[in-house]
């Protein structure tokens, strides 16, 4: 079983008051959702999240792999990342993805990869869930995008105020495909061909984790 989390949703941005309700992310308050980011000529981060996992749930389907998505449109509200994390993890998946994108300086280029850190409730898949983000950096390489070298150090961001992180006892990791207010990532994120790239790399990646595991 494969989770597939594809960040924010696309009604999110006309449900403040759904979203912004506050939900524990495993440490601390945090709100329901957000809205993501966009390009600068307005394309949203939502939709290239729900391209790149309906493609990978597609590649995987196809290969024999069950999978389970955290939300089903891309025209929905929510649901919280609470929710999201307990999809995946009631769903006892064997490995787990969180799709987006950045809204960093434009000056900015790049993927990274936002690994977990010990909440009490991630302990036991800590050390998998960096295993396995070693190998998805490994696998973007090949998509054309670079490795970002503003977020983290070798592209690695721990991060103890995600909820899909902090609540997830599953090997997940959330991967920052590119920065969209750079001119050059954004061309890539819009690109067809290369949400094809990256559904690839990480089913790669998935495939490699679980191998070896």
């Amino acid at each position: 079983m494969v989770g597939i989390d594809p960040g924010h949703n696309g009604g999110n941005a006309g449900a403040p008051e759904v979203i912004n309700e506050p939900v524990w992310n495993g440490r601390s308050q945090s709100p329901c959702n957000t809205t993501g980011t966009a390009t600068d000529d307005g394309y949203p981060e939502t939709d290239f999240t729900w391209a790149v996992a309906t493609k990978l749930a597609a590649d995987l389907r196809e290969s024999g792999a069950k999978v389970v998505m955290t939300r089903d449109s891309n025209d929905g509200v929510g649901p919280c990342i609470d929710e999201r994390a307990k999809i995946i993890n009631d769903a006892k998946a064997d490995v787990a993805i969180d799709i987006h994108a950045d809204g960093a300086a434009a000056s900015e280029r790049g993927y990274s990869l936002l690994i977990p850190v010990p909440s009490g409730t991630n302990d036991e898949v800590v050390e998998p869930s960096r295993s396995y983000a070693q190998l998805l950096r490994t696998e973007m390489r090949k998509t054309g995008m670079p490795l970002a070298s503003y977020l983290g150090a070798g592209g690695f961001v721990e991060r103890d105020d995600l909820a899909g992180l902090n609540l997830t006892t599953v090997p997940q990791v959330l991967l920052e495909t590119g920065n969209m207010r750079n001119p050059e990532d954004a061309r890539l994120l819009k690109s067809d061909r290369f949400q094809a790239r990256t559904a690839a790399a990480i089913k790669r990646a998935m495939a490699a984790y679980l191998r070896a595991r």
